[in-house]
């Protein structure tokens, strides 16, 4: 009971982190079953048969927040079932020995680049244009086959390939990839299905990572509005490197003290890689700083030139030589009444001249 309270914790905390960086449900999930002894594929069999589930709840809950580009999700989905199930068939004639290393490598590399990915400052500029089929049909494809294969790796593989592109909104980069991935991960169950049969699922662990990741989906689409996925990218992508090193490391009967060098190479990695991952934050929160306390201090100006009235007291510093002017505006107008009050007396040495000029 204890282990499957676990496994729903896990499941929780999986959901949460996918939901928000649109990637590594999968890789935390696998990464745990791995962890505990579960073969590879009977792991990314009961995964993919949990994220049916969850990716369905994920779907809905983006769908609901507007973070859904269905076109997108209808190009990439296809293909990436497709290969979805390739993926699953390979892993299933697969031996357990032989998959156990070639998916903690595929966890491994992935979890790598997750520490790259999100080391470096975020794309927040969009291009023009729209994503053609000719490159999410591949991209799905590909995507596909190493979920399945690697028991994850739909999202780190789709979602950065999507937000590079710059042509999408990264929430809706992540929903979309999210939504897309229900398909890939029913594709992905019937292939394990055809290849182990039912006994290939461990249906406790499904549940309990089902019940977790329904319960974080809802909260996991409205957090991809709000969380720094700068840093919790960083984040799971050295647990996610730490993790499958030990299993490598023991397929490659690397002991004595040359593991804890490899352990301590890791984490010195994974800390730097943490420390840009800050840097990178700081420095884009500053720009944005700076961008909108320029646009606020232009925008008074812009709106008094145009309007022609006079600047109050307090501003008239910062309007130039405007409020000089209309300051003198008065004195002009208070000379007025004395040259009309003159006119008269103009008037009145008319007739006189015009009188001088009959005689």
């Amino acid at each position: 009971m204890r282990k499957l309270l676990v496994l729903a914790l896990v499941g929780l905390a999986a959901q949460l982190v996918d939901g928000a960086l649109g990637m590594a449900y999968g890789l935390t999930s696998s990464t745990l079953l791995l962890l505990v002894g579960v073969a590879p594929a009977a792991a990314s069999a009961s995964v993919h048969l949990a994220e049916i589930g969850t990716t369905l709840a994920a779907g809905v809950a983006h769908w609901r927040f507007g973070n859904v580009d269905w076109r997108v999700v209808a190009r990439i989905a296809v293909p990436g079932a497709v290969g979805a199930f390739a993926g699953a068939t390979f892993l299933s004639a697969v031996s357990t020995e032989a998959a156990a290393p070639w998916m903690a490598a595929v966890l491994f590399t992935l979890g790598g680049y997750l520490l790259v990915r999100f080391s470096r400052p975020l794309r927040t500029d969009r291009r023009a244009g729209r994503l053609r089929g000719r490159f999410l049909a591949p991209l799905g494809l590909f995507a596909g086959f190493v979920d399945a294969t690697g028991g994850g790796g739909w999202g780190p593989v789709a979602t950065p390939a999507l937000l590079v592109g710059g042509r999408m909104e990264p929430r809706k980069v992540i929903g979309s990839v999210d939504t897309a991935e229900f398909v890939v991960a029913g594709a992905a169950s019937i292939g394990f299905l055809i290849g182990l049969g039912s006994e290939g699922f461990l249906l406790p662990m499904v549940a309990a990572l089902l019940v977790g990741g329904l319960i974080a989906a809802p909260i996991a689409a409205w957090l991809v509005r709000i969380v720094p996925a700068q840093l919790l990218g960083a984040v799971i992508g050295g647990v996610i490197v730490l993790t499958n090193a030990r299993t490598l490391m023991l397929s490659a009967d690397l002991g004595g003290p040359a593991r804890p060098a490899v352990y301590a190479l890791l984490a010195t990695a994974w800390l730097a890689a943490l420390a840009l991952a800050v840097r990178a934050l700081l420095r884009t929160r500053r720009q944005r700083a700076v961008a909108a306390a320029t646009l606020a201090a232009r925008t008074p100006a812009g709106t008094l030139a145009p309007a022609g009235t006079l600047a109050p007291a307090g501003t008239a510093a910062s309007s130039g030589t405007r409020p000089a002017s209309s300051g003198t505006r008065p004195a002009s107008s208070g000379t007025r009444p004395a040259s009309v009050g003159t006119r008269p007396a103009s008037v009145g040495t008319r007739p006189a001249s015009v009188g001088t000029g009959s005689s």
